[in-house]
C-alpha cells in the first residue's frame, strides 16, 4: 500500500518508497497499476518520474486531461521541486548553481559537461550536520535524467549510498535522495506539499540521525 499524501478529483500525490521503480521493469505489475488498484481506479497516469533509488513525493494524474495539464506544467518548469540529499564529502562550494550539458557515459550513468547548449541547471545549498555528513537542499530548474545525482558528483559530493555515481558504498542501506517538496498552481489553486524523509519506511538510518533531523526541522519551519 502506498501512502497517499494528497488526493483530488484530478490527481494524487503519493509517497514513493526508495527501491520502487516508476516503470514496470521486471515486476509483474508496475507502480501505476498498483496505485490504480489501491484506489479502485481503472488507470492513473505518470506525469513525471523519480529514479528507482529516490524516495518521496510523486504526482499521478487520475484522468487524461489532468495528465496533459500536469505534464505541461512540468515541461514549462511551473512545478517547483525540492530534494534533500546527504553526502559524506564536503563540496567544492557550499551553495550556488550547477550548470552544464549532460552526456551518456558508461554503465547507464551520465556525466556533466562544461558546455551549456541545453544544460541541466540545479540550484543548491548545503549545511553541515556532523563530521563527514552534510545535508544538501537541491532545487532542479530542469528535469534531466539523473540530474541531481550527476550534479552532486560534479561537486565532489556524491550522494550517500549512490553506487552508480559514488562507488564503494554497498554497505549503505539506501541512496540518500528524497523528493521533499512540490509547489505549484493547478486550476487556480495553489499546492505546497512537504514530506520529510523521516516519514518514510524504517530503512534510512542516516536520515534519522539527530543532527540531520535538526537541520530538516529547520527547513520545515522555514517552509511553514
Amino acid at each position: 500500500m502506498f501512502e497517499i499524501i494528497i488526493q483530488t478529483d484530478d490527481f494524487i500525490i503519493i509517497n514513493k518508497p526508495h527501491g520502487v521503480s516508476v516503470h514496470k521493469d521486471t515486476e509483474a505489475q508496475g507502480l501505476t497499476t498498483l496505485v490504480a488498484q489501491q484506489l479502485n481506479l481503472s488507470q492513473v497516469w505518470l506525469v513525471h518520474r523519480l529514479d528507482k533509488v529516490t524516495s518521496g513525493l510523486l504526482i499521478l494524474a487520475r484522468n487524461e486531461k489532468a495528465a496533459a495539464t500536469l505534464s505541461g506544467l512540468f515541461a514549462q518548469h511551473k512545478i517547483q521541486k525540492t530534494y534533500l540529499a546527504l553526502s559524506a564529502f564536503k563540496p567544492k562550494k557550499k551553495q550556488g548553481l550547477i550548470i552544464g550539458d549532460m552526456e551518456k557515459a558508461r554503465r547507464g550513468a551520465w556525466k556533466l559537461l562544461k558546455s551549456k547548449e541545453n544544460p541541466a541547471i540545479t540550484r543548491f545549498y548545503s549545511v553541515s550536520c556532523e563530521p563527514h555528513l552534510r545535508l544538501f537542499i537541491l532545487k532542479p530548474q530542469t528535469g534531466k535524467t539523473h540530474q541531481l545525482r550527476v550534479a552532486m558528483k560534479s561537486l565532489g559530493s556524491p550522494i550517500l549510498g549512490d553506487e552508480l555515481y559514488g562507488g564503494n558504498q554497498e554497505n549503505i542501506d539506501r541512496t540518500y535522495l528524497h523528493a521533499y517538496r512540490l509547489a505549484f498552481e493547478y486550476n487556480g489553486k495553489c499546492y505546497d506539499v512537504c514530506l520529510p524523509p523521516q516519514k518514510m519506511e524504517k530503512c534510512g538510518e542516516f536520515f534519522e540521525k539527530l543532527s540531520v533531523q535538526q537541520q530538516i526541522s529547520q527547513i520545515n519551519s522555514e517552509n511553514a
